[in-house]
């Protein structure tokens, strides 16, 4: 596979950022809280980026160990209490929850660090950081501006707190935490999208799940909404159901094809309460699309493959169908 170096990367991480900025520029905002804020998204997609160029993250854990990984959440600690003062949020409560989220994950990676990828403990962590971001106080921790960033803020600081626990302290390999292209991907990445449009869409519409219901005035919204949720949706799963519990369960199962599957059933039912709970529906096809991205990850070796899959089905979920 090519993968990216850092100048590329940068330039992707300019052109999201400045985006981003524009866009809430444009939308009214401003002062100091809103500078803040903008800061703070920057820098923690900045860390989420910078470990998918070349080599970074191999030479940073070789280099510091878990070091690397204690410091990385110390600045990560930082950098919310900075969020928190440039919006006049500051408060014992969110200091105390935002430093548990962020040290119990590191703290529990160096007490596992003598164990193989794939203990109890590692799986342990996964699912605290999994249950944070679907369950925990995240528009209490993020209440500026309204806490209509809340969720992409949870997201990308969890991304960073796991990037710290299991790349730098654990040492997990096989991730595939890399944004490039490889030879195989104009087969398998396509490949993966049409058989599952095929599957999933007759099966979406006989369940009543999804109507045709194509939104083509809206069709200027759809590139940009496509990087929003490659970025900030689909990266970020595809990182924990695929590079990392996926990966651990296979180095745990022996199996490829056991971890294949529970992975895929575990990403399903973790969509249970979208939308109402119990949602058996949207457990049933993400459960599908959970084995097309899993297939993809595996075949590609890359997060950046199966995360495109899956960027592409939301994208074209919320552009041309309509959720009954």
């Amino acid at each position: 596979m090519k993968q990216l170096g850092i100048w590329p990367v940068l330039g992707i991480w300019a052109a999201i950022s400045l985006g981003g900025a524009l866009f809430a520029a444009w939308q009214g905002y401003g002062g100091v809280a809103f500078a803040s804020t903008v800061t703070i998204f920057s820098f923690l997609l900045l860390i989420m980026l910078l470990f998918a160029a070349r080599g970074l993250a191999d030479r940073l854990a070789k280099q510091f160990g878990s070091l690397a990984g204690i410091s990385l959440a110390a600045v990560l600690f930082l950098a919310y209490i900075f969020y928190l003062v440039g919006t006049h949020s500051l408060s014992i409560i969110r200091v105390v929850e935002m430093a548990g989220f962020i040290f119990v994950p590191v703290g529990i990676a160096t007490l596992a660090d003598r164990a193989a990828p794939g203990s109890w403990l590692d799986f342990l962590t996964l699912a605290g950081v999994w249950v944070f971001v679907k369950f925990g106080p995240s528009h209490s921790l993020w209440p500026y501006p309204g806490g209509r960033l809340a969720y992409v803020m949870t997201v990308l600081i969890a991304v960073d707190v796991a990037l710290a626990t299991f790349v730098l302290v654990r040492r997990v390999n096989g991730i595939g935490y890399s944004i490039g292209w490889g030879k195989s991907w104009s087969f398998y990445v396509p490949v993966s999208f049409l058989i599952f449009a095929c599957v999933a869409i007759p099966m979406g519409i006989s369940m009543h799940f999804i109507a045709f219901a194509p939104q083509w005035s809206h069709w200027r919204s759809f590139a940009g909404l496509t990087v929003a949720i490659l970025f900030f949706t689909a990266w970020p799963e595809e990182f924990l159901f695929r590079g990392l519990l996926q990966n651990m369960l296979a180095r745990a199962s022996k199996s490829d094809f056991a971890a294949w599957w529970t992975a895929s059933m575990l990403f399903g039912f973790s969509h249970i309460t979208n939308m109402g709970f119990p949602n058996w529906k949207y457990v049933t096809l993400a459960c599908v699309a959970g084995l097309f991205y899993g297939w993809t990850w595996r075949r590609c070796n890359s997060i950046f493959a199966s995360a495109l899959v899956h960027a592409g089905v939301d994208a074209i979920w919320h552009f041309l169908f309509r959720t009954l």
